[in-house]
């Protein structure tokens, strides 16, 4: 954004921050599972065998899984935490006067990235900056993310410049 600042008019910067996502009521569990084994890049099979059998794993997990999520308030908190990473994160580059927006896409729990990706392109950014919230790069969550992110953007029918980090 500091290049942006000597420009007459001040750049529009989306920022996406992806996560994993986690149920947000215990009814979202089985859902949420469903989600996760039947993404390819974590069960690498043709999809007539994954879908069944990540819905089999979400059926056999789901009480365990359910009864550990109730332990904690019967969800998971991951959306909020990253809502405030993003709000510090937009307070950050308000600071660097910056024109930043966040936008949340998780994997496999709302919010998807389809509908960040609507967000975005309401916004009608002029460049996109793609923040993978993982430790590191793997197939089974930066991967797997942009990738999902690829073709939510296309579906949007977004043609802003985007840059992608790989780990923070």
């Amino acid at each position: 954004c500091r290049r942006a600042r000597r420009a007459p008019a001040q750049m529009k910067l989306a920022i996406v921050l992806f996560n994993l996502g986690g149920p947000d009521a215990p009814d979202a569990v089985e859902p949420f599972l469903k989600n996760l084994f039947s993404d390819p890049a974590i069960i690498s099979l043709p999809a007539i065998l994954r879908k069944p059998l990540g819905a089999f794993i979400a059926r056999r997990r789901g009480p365990v899984a359910r009864a550990i999520y109730a332990k904690i308030g019967g969800r998971s908190p991951i959306v909020e935490e990253t809502q405030a990473q993003a709000a510090a994160l937009e307070m950050a580059a308000r600071a660097q006067d910056c024109d930043a927006r966040c936008f949340i896409a998780m994997r496999y729990w709302k919010p998807f990235a389809d509908e960040a990706a609507r967000a975005v392109k309401a916004w009608n950014p002029d460049r996109i900056v793609l923040l993978p919230l993982y430790p590191q790069f793997s197939t089974t969550t930066t991967g797997s993310s942009l990738k999902d992110w690829s073709a939510a953007a296309a579906r949007a029918a977004i043609t802003a410049p985007t840059t992608r980090i790989c780990c923070y």
